[in-house]
This record gives C-alpha cells, structure tokens and sequence, in this order.
C-alpha cells in the first residue's frame, strides 16, 4: 500500500517537473508551445540526427510554465500590465523608458523556491553526465512564438554564455525572462500584432561548447542574398560565436553546392577570407562570463576551417533541411548556428531554425533595380539585398543618440545589436562598419528589405552626418556607396507571362558573384563564362609568376604575398581561385551547359596582371597577335595554360560539376586546334573523357570557311561576333578612328554567319552566338533564328527583351 502510495507520490511529482523541466532527449516538436521553436528544434534533432552521426550537447528547456509561473506567483503581471499601457512605440525615449522599468520588474521578482529548485535539480543533473561539478553551459531564449513563417522572433531575447554556477544560472534565467521585453521585442510583437501576454518564453540551458578555444558560426542552407536554394552558405570566426551575430566580426564565409554534394563530391564552391578582427573568449577574472581580445594576425590570415570541415558542416546542413522538409512538407531551409570544439577538436551543431525570409518571397516576380547615374564611390563592402536607395545618412554611434534618428534617412553605425532594431525599421538603408552577410545588421535588413552594406570598415568615418549620399547593393557581392542622389530605376517582371522559345537562350556571364541572382532570369545556361574576369578580380597576378615566383622582383614578390595569404604554393593559389570563381557560375545554372572560354587576354592585358610584364612581349596590334590558342601549347604560356586545365578538372571532377563544357578562343588554324587539345589531354581535360565536350569560338573567316574540318575536332561552335566583324571588314575594333565603321550587321558578317550555321548543322555539331550583336541589335537576333542557329547567348539585361524578339521571329519563321 505505501509502495502504491509513494509511487503516486512520485509520478505526480514527476509530473510537475516535466511541466517546467525537459530534457532534449524528450523533446519533440509537439512541446514547441512550451518551449519555443529552437528548443523543440534541438530536442528533435538530438533524438533523430545524432543517430546518424550528429553531434548536438545535451541540455534542458525550462518550459514557459515556469515563465507564466513565476509571473502568477510574485503577482508582478498586473504592474506590467499597467506600465505599457498606453504605450507608442515609436516614441524612442518613451519605448526604452517603459521596457526598462518591465525589465526591472522581472529581474527584482524573487524566484519562487520549488522553480528555483527544479532548475538547480537539472542543472546538477546536466553536470554529473558531464564528470564535472558545475558544467558550463548557454543559456537561451526561446520565445513560444518564434520562426513562425510570418515573424521570425530570432534575435529578439538574449543568450547567456559560459554559465558555471546555480546562483549565476538563475541570474540568467531572470535575465532571459527580462529579455522578452526588451525595446526591439515590444516593438516587434506590436507591429506584428502579437498581444505581450500571449507570447511567453522558454529558457535552453545546453552543455557549452569550447568554441572559444577553437571557433563557430552561423550556417545557412539557402543563400541568404539571392535565395539560391542548392547552396550552403557557412561563416566562421574565431571564439565563441556571439561575435558573428552580432556582426562585431567580419567573418569567413564559405559556399557549398548540395546537388553534387549529396553525390559524393567536395563540393566547396567559394572560399573568403575574413578579418576576424575580435576573438570571444571565456573570461576568467572580474563579473562578465566572457571577453573579447584582438586576433592575432596571424589566425586573422588563416582560415579558421578545414576544407573538411566545411564539407562537414554543409552536409550537416543538408540532414537538417531534408529532415524538417519531410516533417513539414514543403521545402524549409534551415538557420543554424555551429561550433567547434578546441578541447575535443569536434564540431556540434548548437542551434536551428526555419529560415523566414528568403524563403517566403514569391520568385515568380524579378524586380531589377539600376542606376541610371554614375558618381564617386565612397566606400565599399558586402552587399545585402539587391536594391538601392540614396537619402541623408545619419551616423550613430552609440545607442543612446537613436532618439535623434529621422525616419527615412540612412542609417551608419559600427555595427548594429537587437536594440536598434527600433529605428532601423524607420531607417531606409543601412551601412555598417563590422560584420558580415549573417550579422544582426544583414539579418534584419533582409526582413524588413532594405538594402545594406556590411563590413565597410571606415563608414562612420567617412560619412558624416546630413550628407547626401546613395547605397547600391545592385551591383553584385560589392556594396557601394556613393557621393550624392543618383538616380536610379525599378523594373518588375512576371516570369510567369515569358514564354519559352525553341531557340536556347542563354547568357553570357562573367561575374561569379553575380551568378545565383542571374540564374533567377528564364534562361538555358551559360553560353560564355569568361575567365578574364575572375583572373582580373580573385587573382590580380600573372599566373607565369605565380610558377616563376623565385625570379621575381621584391616588390612584385610583396604584392603577390599580400594576395596569397596562406599558401606556401604559389600557383595553387591560381588554380583554387579560378575554380572556385568557374564553380559558382557553373553551380549557380546546374545541370544547365555552362561554356567556359579559357583565358583570352591580350599580350597588353597580361601584362597589366602583377608580375606580367615580365612574361610579355609588347605587340604593335595586340588585337590580333599572341592570343588565344596560340598561347596554349607555346612554351611561353603552356605551363600557365596548365593551371586553366587543373582548375577546369577540379571544378568538373573534384566538385561535380560535369555540365562545364570548354571553349578555345582564337583557334586560327585546323592544326592548332589538334595541338590545344594534345595540351589539355595531358593535363587531364581530354575530350569526350567523363562527357567532356570542347567547343570552339567561330570569330576568324578561317573558322568560317573550314568549318567541316573545325567539326572534326570539336563538338560546338559559339559566333563571336565582334571579333568576327573585325577581322572580316579590317577592323581593329580599339580603333576610335575607324568605331564608325564597325557594324556586325554588314552584309559581308551576315554572310559568313549564315554560312557558318549552315555547315556546322550539316555536320551535326552545335553553334550558337555569344557576341553582343543580338543584345544589342533586336533585328540581329531575329536574323539569327531564321538562319535556324541553335543557340543565343546575351548580355543578362537583354535577356527578357530578346527573349520576346526570338519568340515572335520563331512565329514568323514557323521554327
């Protein structure tokens, strides 16, 4: 009987432990009324993926009973109540005054004792599975609200790190309680219609990862700019991860391609370097928890992850995404936060919810924004968003000045936290000194769709406050700002109402950062990705000294260190570079033809490159001279024409990215063609091996007239049509004295054009045009799709308008 008795006993006791207590590995997410979404997110996790070779730390959620418990027992509702009554919050002073004395009714609550209890009781118990007598561990909010597809409540409570006692851990539970009414949350819940008192908030108290010896960060699975969906978009930085959050780092970020990634492939597209200028550390001494220090250079200049690692994460990613898109139903792209830690040199996955705001636009609708004007650039940084404003800026540098903010100027400040958010909302761009393209500043930019410039360095310094001034994040991964209003323009379109042709229309690309935006436009792939853009910007040097680096001289030796930070290997450092830059276009289109013309500079061009112009000769008409093919097998180029093929192998074999197809430029002769293929066979680029195809540009009469013999050796044709107009009227198109006469509509460049069409389909290969004349001549275009050519590659702003053009001429023709 009394065994019965005190059984009864016990389970009702357990009972009331689990209304205010529950352990990650209960969880599930049907307690996300209880607990929030990140907490019932990690309880799913912990219970499902670390089966699957996950690693997650254990921990606890403190319920929102224990919230609404504390509230009814100490009576204080009733006094909140009465303080934010009447209140308008955007009145800046009015709102801070109010959610502090809200604040200080919670902190001031005295913890009723059997809550505090069954927190210590967890606490001990967390500590035991750890070995340890006081565990360290995070404690994070979690509003019962939050990750709705509406509202996204992230960012809005705070999270407490290296907690190491049952006195500081009820602090902190306090402190949690106090942060559901912050400045920024009240506002947010008003604005999003959310009554105070519906909304409470639970408390995750998790083992804490030792970050701080080694590093963390946030991961997303989509890309956060574009929302390209088949990338894995990963930043880090030394320490704890608080630092990335709040955007007081400029972090390193990382791209991942899932397609070829779930195949096995390493799919690393893009690799940054970031400053990582600060560095969270555990604080051993005085009252805070942890501290900030400055990096040490020489972690600033290395990546704080292995390519593995990496790899890891992305494919962590991945499981999460795919597993809550099987339990919700539809695709949901995940928000996640990592660390790595330095005592078990592991990573562990701390937190993830449900991304909300890229993944909630309509994509059916592009919305292009262009600057009509040009002006000063001020100052540069990462770009977020794609949009443009111009107005006042406004530099604020602390918090307390924010009530001097006028709404619709631009906001400029170091970095931002959850507490600005109250006139960022009021704010019609926003530039920030620090942090990257996951701080708090790019998060809430997006939601509230603004265009932003991050990790600017210098913004507050440079601008001043009154100052006219635009912000263009239109112009691909750079940010700028410039002097002045420049003018600018909006343009919206319905993809739903583009009808597709018969005609493959592609693009021409040359931009890798610009690539997953692009890839949004109706299109049939990439029919010309240069090389010379990518050498120009991620590279800078001469690839001939990168492979003859000893010779050079000191000065050039500096600047080519300066770029190649972190590799002993010079000439890896050519070849990473431009596979990486190939990668993101060729991802961005996937499994769509991506045609990559290998390098065709100038001698005057390459030599401009660092280094160059000790490995070039000086050409009276470089126009026409040492370019193209004939660079490719000639020994003054050929050891650099090696580092173009290891890097096209790497993004095609190491990355997965089979739909590369390779172009050779220039071929002036049937025999030089057969020596260009022999040098890309030993390097491993043969054709036709794992479906190589090899194209060839159809720019010189030569290729025109003999393109029966040029059909035996390669597998398509793509028309340049300026090179070809050219050499076909005499042209040197530099020329500013003869720019009159260069017309790719002369009857004589038709005639080859339709010749060329004509013999390359007769031997069943591929042609298509990569030139400007159908972007730029509609007429052109239509020429082109009654001469029956298979494909048109454009400019990526003709490519809508061109797109109607090669429509109606396909009626008219009967294609």
């Amino acid at each position: 009987m009394l065994e019965k008795l005190f059984g009864r006993r016990k389970e009702r006791a357990d009972k009331r432990v689990r209304q205010f207590i529950l352990w990650f590995d209960e969880l599930t997410i049907a307690d996300v009324g209880l607990v929030g979404g990140k907490n019932a997110s990690l309880g799913e996790m912990y219970q499902t993926l670390t089966k699957k070779g996950m690693r997650i730390p254990n921990g606890f959620a403190i319920t929102a009973h224990a919230y609404r418990y504390l509230l009814e027992k100490t009576g204080i509702e009733r006094e909140m109540r009465k303080v934010l009554q009447g209140l308008n919050v955007k009145n800046v002073r009015d709102l801070s005054e109010r959610g502090r004395q809200v604040r200080q009714l919670i902190r001031h609550a005295e913890f009723p004792e059997e809550l505090r209890t069954m927190i210590v009781d967890a606490y001990v118990k967390l500590s035991k599975k750890y070995g340890k007598k006081a565990v360290d561990v995070a404690v994070r909010s979690s509003a019962t609200a939050e990750d709705l597809p509406e509202a996204s409540f992230a960012g809005q409570q705070e999270t407490f790190l290296n907690i190491h006692s049952e006195h500081d851990l009820i602090d902190a539970c306090k402190d949690c309680f106090a942060s559901l009414f912050t400045n920024r949350a009240i506002s947010y819940r008003v604005e999003k219609g959310f009554d105070h008192f519906d909304v409470a908030l639970s408390i995750g108290v998790q083992k804490m990862v030792r970050s701080d010896m080694a590093c963390s960060g946030v991961m997303f699975t989509l890309d956060t700019e574009t929302g390209f969906r088949d990338a894995v978009f990963v930043t880090g930085s030394w320490g704890l991860g608080e630092n990335i959050v709040q955007g007081a780092v400029n972090p390193d970020e990382y791209y991942v391609f899932k397609p070829t990634l779930r195949q096995g492939f390493e799919s690393l597209i893009s690799k940054t370097l970031g400053s990582k200028e600060k560095t969270m550390i555990y604080s051993i001494e005085g009252s805070k928890p942890v501290k900030n220090i400055d990096t040490p250079k020489e972690k600033q200049e290395v990546f704080c992850l292995s390519d593995e690692e990496v790899l890891e994460l992305a494919k962590w990613g991945c499981m999460i995404e795919e597993h809550y898109t099987q339990k919700k139903g539809h695709w949901t792209p995940m928000d996640i936060e990592w660390a790595k830690d330095g005592e078990l040199n592991k990573l562990f996955i701390v937190q993830a919810r449900p991304e909300t705001v890229q993944s909630q636009k309509k994509t059916n609708f592009l919305e292009e924004y262009r600057l009509k004007q040009k002006g000063k650039v001020l100052i540069e940084g990462k770009s977020v968003g794609s949009k443009i404003a111009s107005g006042l800026a406004h530099v604020i540098r602390d918090v307390k000045d924010m009530a001097k903010f006028k709404a619709g100027e631009i906001l400029v400040t170091e970095m931002t936290d959850p507490d600005w958010v109250v006139i960022m909302k009021q704010a019609s761009a926003i530039i920030t000194d620090k942090g990257g393209r996951t701080s708090h500043a790019a998060i809430v930019s997006r939601e509230l769709g603004l265009p932003c410039v991050v990790g600017t360095n210098n913004a507050t310094r440079t601008l001043a406050t009154g100052q006219k001034i635009t912000i263009s994040c239109a112009e691909g991964d750079v940010g700028k700002v410039y002097e002045g209003l420049l003018r600018f323009g909006v343009e919206k379109t319905n993809l739903e109402h583009v009808e597709r042709p018969k005609t493959k229309v592609m693009m021409n690309v040359g931009n890798p950062e610009e690539a997953f935006e692009l890839s949004f436009l109706p299109n049939d792939g990439v029919g010309l990705a240069r090389e010379e853009f990518i050498i120009n910007s991620y590279i800078q040097i001469h690839p001939m000294a990168l492979l003859k680096y000893d010779r050079l001289d000191e000065d050039v030796k500096i600047k080519i260190d300066a770029l190649t930070k972190g590799y002993e290997n010079k000439a890896r450092f050519f070849v990473d570079k431009l596979a990486q830059g190939i990668a993101m276009i060729s991802a961005a289109f996937y499994p769509k033809d991506v045609i990559v013309r290998v390098s065709d500079f100038k001698t005057n061009e390459y030599a401009n490159l660092i280094g160059g112009a000790a490995f070039e000769p000086k050409e009276e008409n470089p126009m026409i001279g040492w370019r193209g093919a004939s660079r490719y097998y000639n020994a003054g180029y050929k050891e650099a024409f090696a580092l173009e093929c290891k890097a096209l192998k790497k993004v095609r074999d190491e990355m997965g990215l089979k739909n590369v197809k390779v172009m050779i430029p220039m071929c002036r002769t049937v025999d030089e063609g057969r020596k260009v293929l022999k040098v890309m066979a030993e390097n491993g680029l043969a054709r036709g091996k794992n479906g190589l195809e090899v194209y060839v540009m159809c720019e010189l009469p030569a290729n025109v007239v003999l393109a029966d013999q040029f059909s035996e050796l390669f597998d398509g044709f793509s028309i340049g049509s300026n090179d070809l107009t050219q050499t076909t009227l005499g042209i040197d198109r530099d020329s500013a004295l003869i720019a009159d006469l260069f017309d790719e509509r002369n009857e004589a460049v038709k005639r080859l054009v339709e010749y060329a069409i004509t013999q390359v389909k007769e031997h069943k290969r591929k042609i298509g045009i990569c030139g400007d004349a159908p972007s730029t001549y509609p007429e052109f275009a239509e020429f082109l799709v009654k001469c029956g050519i298979d494909s048109i590659s454009l400019s990526p702003d003709a490519v809508l308008k061109t797109t109607i053009v090669i429509n109606n001429a396909e009626k008219k023709y009967r294609r």
